[in-house]
């Protein structure tokens, strides 16, 4: 069989198809060229499938020049051969193959185009990230406006204390970023300043914070999970001082000489007296101190565990309100600020009696009391919560029952059943535990001519 020439396909059509057949690979097929009495000629690959049908597979459109959408002969021929290739390797069938190799052709374009889109959408979510990723100090910003609000400071102690040792140094790291090393670099800091005290309680509020993180999944491991707080300046060691009858004579006589203002005085025995935090007094309004009824309504809000408490006010007690109320009668807060626009800081106590507990060989220190050992007593430093201790102790020793002086502390009790079921307010053991109280402070600091004994835990 000859070879199909450009010019035979190039003849004028006439009423019918005209066939031009050529032999590609003998016995697998051949090209064909067919004119339509539209003189439209294409070519077609012609071959026998496996059932013995004679099949003619459209190639392609003729042009004689090479332009996109046709072929010429040459690459008709050319596609014919592969083909005819294909039939000669025992595809019989080659229109099927061919529809099976278009259909694994597009279920792999479409697949390289999912794992395109993929990879877009991923690489837009990385950008997002990125984009909106929290430094620390957003996320202190964050934390603060969420969680310090709700403190009873609205968070300002902290803020301060952040501002001062955390931020300066983690501030501008993203959250993500933070490492174990991270942290220790703050807490080493404040170890490296002598507040031991101090570091561990920044180390609690940083976890607190990241931990706040996690929850709302900005990071996935919080960077402090892997510290023990233990290892933030050893041990911590509960503290258990308790002031002994002598030193509270000894309290009592040396307080003059401290060069402390009178309702500082006051608040000391105000607190030894009451059982009471140092800043439930501090934050005291007199719209909740009633002399003639002898009561103290510690509102939730001051309270520690967010329930109100009242105090029954012994005359010892009683007396030390009245000499208060000369000095900040005048006032809405018992302890006001200087500008008297709201209570002292609950500090503000503490530093002074600190302050006046320095041991001698600190040497006398600018801006600092120069009564710096006029408070020291013999069982050592002794603090505002020592004197909460003091008085619980006190109460036990003359008698009253641990849970009525538990009740005169305001704890929480821990038994979920008692919490539940006993509400028994104990009014009146509680009144009675307080008179009791102050009846022995004011043995103690006007004793009888027999010394005093030391009170038993």
């Amino acid at each position: 069989m000859s070879k199909i020439t450009d010019r035979e396909i190039n003849t004028k059509p006439d009423g019918k198809d005209k066939w031009l057949n050529e032999t590609t690979i003998w016995g697998h097929g051949g090209l064909s060229v067919r004119i339509t009495p539209k003189a439209d000629r294409l070519f077609y690959f012609r071959y026998t499938d496996s059932n013995s049908k004679r099949i003619r597979l459209p190639i392609g459109p003729y042009s004689k020049s090479s332009k996109p959408g046709y072929l010429t002969l040459k690459e008709a021929r050319l596609r014919a051969s592969e083909l005819a290739s294909l039939h000669e390797a025992g595809i019989k069938d080659v229109k099927e193959h061919l529809i099976a190799q278009e259909q694994t052709r597009k279920a792999m374009e479409e697949a390289e185009l999912a794992r395109i889109a993929r990879e877009k959408a991923a690489l837009e979510v990385e950008a997002a990230r990125i984009a909106s990723r929290k430094t620390v100090a957003d996320l202190f910003d964050h934390w603060a406006s969420v969680d310090l609000i709700r403190h009873k400071d609205g968070g300002n102690e902290i803020k301060r204390s952040f501002n001062k040792d955390v931020l300066p140094r983690i501030g501008q790291l993203y959250v993500e970023d933070v490492t174990k090393s991270d942290i220790t670099e703050v807490t080493d800091a404040l170890l490296s300043r002598g507040v031991v005290r101090l570091a561990k309680l920044t180390f609690s509020q940083m976890r607190q914070m990241f931990r706040f993180a996690v929850d709302r999944d900005l990071i996935a491991v919080d960077p402090t999970a892997n510290i023990r707080k233990v290892n933030i300046g050893g041990k911590d060691t509960e503290r258990d001082r308790i002031l002994t009858a002598d030193e509270i004579q000894l309290l009592h006589i040396q307080l003059p000489s401290a060069n402390l203002r009178t309702s500082t005085e006051v608040a000391v025995w105000i607190a030894l007296s009451t059982c009471c935090r140092i800043g439930e007094l501090l934050n005291a309004q007199w719209k909740h101190i009633d002399l003639i009824k002898k009561e103290w309504l510690i509102p939730a809000e001051n309270s520690k565990n967010g329930k109100a408490h009242t105090i029954y006010l012994s005359d010892f007690t009683a007396n030390q309100f009245e000499t208060l109320h000369s000095i900040h009668g005048d006032s809405p807060w018992c302890y006001p600020n200087r500008s008297k626009t709201g209570p002292v800081s609950t500090k503000t106590i503490t530093k002074q009696l600190t302050d006046r507990q320095r041991a001698p060989e600190s040497g006398v220190m600018s801006n600092r009391s120069a009564a710096a050992q006029t408070l020291l007593l013999p069982g050592g430093k002794w603090t505002p919560h020592d004197l909460r201790r003091t008085g619980a102790s006190m109460m036990v020793a003359t008698g009253v029952l641990p849970e009525v002086a538990e009740r005169c502390l305001n704890h929480t009790e821990e038994n979920k059943v008692k919490r539940i079921y006993q509400r028994y307010s104990y009014s009146t053991e509680m009144r009675a535990a307080w008179a009791v109280l102050g009846e022995r402070l004011f043995a103690i600091i006007a004793p009888p001519p027999s010394a005093c004994t030391e009170v038993s835990e």
